[in-house]
């Protein structure tokens, strides 16, 4: 398919529009995405604009662009531009992606983008709509199916969490044993009760409201569970084992009611906390290993400190922050990374300390930091190491489709990123099928 290119600008062809700010009062935790130079950062109840639109950070990110495929609104910070259809929204998302506009930075003391530098930028596109949505129907492509294995690996984690709270916060298994208990039913019957609430066939509200017939519903509806594909794939006989492993009954401890048996310990008998090491950017040289600071990754080097995989939690800065890295990599000195033992995985770790609000945890006010005694001192329930392994044993059949998913969308990044110029440029051509030719 071949093209009929026109020069033109970015002022022509889709003009910025500048932001609103919008007041704290109005911020919401859901509703309306609220973009900034940086990406969504809050809610509203109304948008700014009614369509997708394409948003250009304009204090502070400078130049980073992004794409709402939803109506949004836009703050202050960033300029926005809008098309008819989404189908050339992507187009414009692209092709400013391209731009470099990030150099384009006019002010030292407050990074910002001058909206009219922007406007005169020398473009040259597909002369209709229907050929530049044709230009890049491939990268929609690669893009939409980045967005759904991130979504996959959204709702697996949501997935995760929600069996460690489960099991381990609430004790639902030991729960569903106490609620058949009172219901008059035999071990077996409890039995089944506990393995109804950890394959999701019921919720303790449902079981609770059941009135006849109780063993044969739970056969039922275990059967049923079990028969239809999940996320979390789990046989019988690893669902009886594990139901086994939780008792009929819960104490009172100073964390409130828990498992009978599982006593209180402090957090250090399971988890280490070890310092990261400082490494100054005159030292960094770019390579493999992903360098973490408190707020996530910041960069790369040649070098690891701690191989893969383990967790790493923001000390000084973003505190309380926790991260999962798969790979080897380098921990820097505001963070700290953890070193499991006495039977803790580093799996069941990683979930464990999303519970504890370590980010409430700060012990400095002038520069926020987290104490690791601190930290030490908290008590949890003494976990049995046969339900860590079966837990860890599930959780690890989940995170290798998480992985799957990133390495793909690695790739599928990669490739669009090299497509994107060619195609803009004109260097490749697709045929009528939107493939590249």
């Amino acid at each position: 398919m071949s093209f009929n290119w026109i020069n033109t600008t970015v002022g022509e062809y889709s003009p910025f529009i500048y932001g609103k700010a919008i007041r704290k009062v109005d911020q919401l935790s859901e509703g309306t995405p609220v973009y900034g130079s940086n990406g969504v950062y809050t809610f509203s109840e109304e948008p700014l604009s009614e369509q997708h639109a394409v948003i250009i950070g304009r204090k502070g990110s400078v130049g980073k662009v992004h794409l709402s495929t939803k109506p949004c609104w836009i703050s202050d910070t960033a300029f926005y531009t809008t098309k008819d259809t989404i189908e050339e929204a992507y187009f414009v998302y692209y092709l400013l992606s391209s731009l470099g506009l990030e150099d384009m930075n006019t002010d030292a003391a407050v990074p910002g983008l001058n909206r009219n530098n922007a406007h005169r930028l020398e473009i040259k596109i597909p002369s209709t709509v229907e050929e530049r949505v044709a230009l890049v129907e491939p990268l929609i492509k690669l893009d939409k199916k980045i967005e759904l294995n991130r979504q996959t690996n959204q709702t697996l984690e949501e997935i995760a969490q929600a069996i460690f709270k489960s099991w381990f916060v609430d004790f639902e298994p030991t729960r569903a044993k106490i609620i058949a208990q009172d219901m008059g039913a035999d071990t077996a019957t409890q039995e089944l009760a506990a393995q109804a609430t950890i394959c999701g066939a019921l919720t303790l509200e449902q079981l609770a409201d059941i009135e006849q017939n109780l063993t044969t519903t739970l056969q039922e509806a275990i059967h049923t569970k079990l028969s239809h594909n999940s996320p979390t794939p789990i046989n019988a006989e690893q669902l009886a084992t594990t139901a086994a492993l939780f008792p009929n009954a819960l104490v009172e401890s100073e964390l409130g009611e828990i498992p009978q048996g599982w006593d209180c310990v402090r957090l250090d008998q399971y988890i280490e906390l070890a310092y990261g090491k400082a490494l100054k950017k005159a030292d960094r040289v770019e390579g493999p290993y992903p360098v973490y600071g408190s707020g996530g990754i910041t960069g790369s080097h040649k070098d690891f400190l701690v191989p893969g995989p383990s967790i790493i939690i923001g000390r000084k800065g973003t505190v309380g922050s926790i991260y999962w890295e798969d790979q080897s990599f380098y921990p820097i000195d505001t963070t700290f990374y953890v070193v499991v033992k006495n039977g803790c995985t580093l799996s069941f770790a990683y979930y464990l300390l999303q519970t504890l609000g370590l980010d409430g945890m700060n012990s400095d006010a002038a520069v926020p930091g987290l104490n690791r005694n601190n930290v030490y001192r908290l008590e949890v329930p003494c976990y049995p190491i046969e339900i860590i392994e079966r837990f860890t044993k599930l959780i690890n059949s989940i995170s290798s489709k998480i992985a799957a998913c990133k390495t793909e969308n690695l790739y599928l990044t990669e490739l669009r990123d090299t497509l994107l110029p060619k195609l803009l440029s004109g260097d490749l051509q697709v045929n009528d099928g939107s493939h590249i030719a």
